[in-house]
């Protein structure tokens, strides 16, 4: 039992499920906030982490439980906990009683999963069975109606079914059924080199892959106790940032085309077309693929001039978001939609801009310093209404810290080595790995014996956020969904991992 896999950057608290209720309670009392949580076989010891931020502390804190088969449902006490501890139990860990949403998640009504694939054995697990509609609510009203629309919808959208249940205009209940890719990434994972496994971490979610490269090898750095040069560390800044501009950009196209506005829609494309053409020519990958590896980057780059080709972008995101702000008909569809308070968002999870704009002041970047940013200067955006103009103006002011950014890493940036040297160590080793994306909080926590990943666990934002997304529909109309759908800019490949 090796209790000290994740020692180098959490404290880590040992326990058992007669004290975990309480623990967790006096955790929420001071102020700590779950993150994720996760089990692993490690020989036939079912083990249970749960990750917490502290406030003011950039150390993490990690409570663990060993010989955990059983357990208590958290679900209660932290309600973000609730698809976590799911996930678990349906995948092949412990079983939670007296779990506050008893029904499925992954594995859909009708299907069954004939072997676990993160079960102490793990199988090559294959679905049975045939579609049955989801667990709802039972509504009694003559005049309710039922929408179910998806999993196949129209344009380039992911797979995803939205229940609907509505009188009129006005929806009462919104239930989105997820998972139906089901990749097994994570298991896939299992038995590859850490530094070949950066391949499939950048293809867990397209749109955030230079994001989950980084959070991935530095999870794998920490376990090694790898030390990544100073130039590689200003270049994978570089490299996330120019993520997060397109990813943005991307955001206010499609929140304008929701809202009617077809030049809005088409410039915001536009912007987002420009900076994946930069990212192509600076690094040959308009999407940053296959640059950011374990100690480093696999090949330099000629950042050094980026300020200057990024002198006329600056202008015409500056004047694409005044434009935006200036234009009353947007700003009325967006005021007052899809409102979340402060309190949920901190129940439920909520992460990145959506939590930002409801006045959850957190950013990884800041208060969990990694790469080059502990030297660099910017700006968290905060809002507290929790409406979908307030996560617009924190993706906006997002997007022109971005380019701050840019130019700071890019005004930096001196020769020197791009990748650090490393041997193989042997043995068992643990690290943690995260990086602010443009959606919010992403986490990595491997588990490598000698030199073969064990167990890999993947936290994506929208994991959180569409967990989050729902209490947001309740008891609104059909005609602001689709406004407040992209006021949170959700994707779900990050769930259907």
């Amino acid at each position: 039992m090796n209790t000290s896999l994740f020692a180098a950057q959490s404290d880590i608290r040992l326990l058992d499920d007669q004290h975990l209720e309480q623990v967790a309670r006096d955790c929420l009392q001071e102020g700590m906030r779950f993150l994720m949580a996760w089990h692993d076989w490690e020989d036939d010891d079912c083990v249970v982490r749960y990750l917490l931020s502290r406030p003011g502390n950039a150390r993490f804190l990690l409570l663990e439980l060993h010989d955990s088969e059983q357990l208590p449902s958290l679900a209660r006490i932290a309600p973000l906990l609730g698809w976590y501890e799911r996930e678990m139990q349906e995948l092949g860990g412990p079983c939670f009683h007296d779990h506050p949403e008893p029904y499925p998640l992954l594995i859909h009504e009708g299907f069954t999963l004939a072997e676990l694939p993160l079960a102490a054995r793990p199988g090559n697990a294959r679905l049975h069975g045939s579609y049955a509609p989801p667990t709802m609510p039972e509504l009694r009203n003559d005049q309710v109606q039922d929408l179910y629309w998806g999993p196949v919808r129209a344009d380039f959208v992911e797979t995803g079914e939205f229940h609907f249940s509505y009188i009129g205009e006005a929806i009462l209940h919104y239930h989105p059924r997820l998972f139906y890719k089901h990749r097994g990434l994570e298991s896939r994972f299992a038995g590859l080199a850490p530094a070949a496994a950066v391949f499939l971490a950048e293809r867990v979610s397209g749109v955030g892959s230079a994001c989950h490269a980084l959070a991935y090898c530095q999870a794998v750095e920490a376990a090694w106790g790898i030390d990544v040069p100073w130039r590689a560390q200003l270049l994978r800044v570089i490299l996330v940032e120019l993520e997060r501009l397109y990813n943005h950009f991307h955001y206010f196209g499609l929140l304008a085309k929701t809202t009617t506005l077809k030049v809005g829609s088409a410039t915001g494309l536009l912007l987002e077309e420009q900076i994946k053409q930069l990212n192509g020519k600076l690094s040959g990958s308009r999407f940053l693929r296959s640059l950011i590896c374990v100690g480093g980057l696999r090949r330099d780059l000629a950042a050094e001039s980026l300020a200057n080709t990024l002198e006329p972008l600056i202008y015409a995101a500056d004047s694409y978001l005044n434009d935006l702000d200036n234009t009353a008909t947007h700003l009325d569809r967006l005021m007052g939609t899809g409102v979340l308070s402060r309190q949920a968002a901190f129940d439920q999870g909520a992460t990145g801009p959506v939590a930002r704009a409801s006045g959850l002041d957190r950013d990884l970047r800041r208060d969990h310093p990694y790469a080059a940013y502990p030297k660099l200067r910017f700006n968290v955006p905060l809002r507290e209404t929790g409406d979908a103009l307030a996560r617009a103006e924190v993706r906006a002011e997002s997007l022109r810290e971005a380019f701050v950014l840019l130019v700071q890493a890019s005004g930096r940036l001196k020769p020197g080595p791009i990748c650090a040297e490393y041997t193989v160590p042997s043995g068992e080793q643990g690290g943690l790995g995260w990086a602010e994306s443009p959606r919010g909080s992403l986490l990595y926590a491997v588990r490598i014996e000698d030199g073969k990943l064990q167990r890999v666990k993947i936290k994506s934002p929208s994991f959180s956020n569409w967990r989050i997304f729902p209490l947001t529909v309740h008891d609104t109309n059909l005609m602001d969904y689709a406004i407040n759908e992209a006021s949170f800019g959700l994707t779900i490949a990050g769930c259907d991992r």
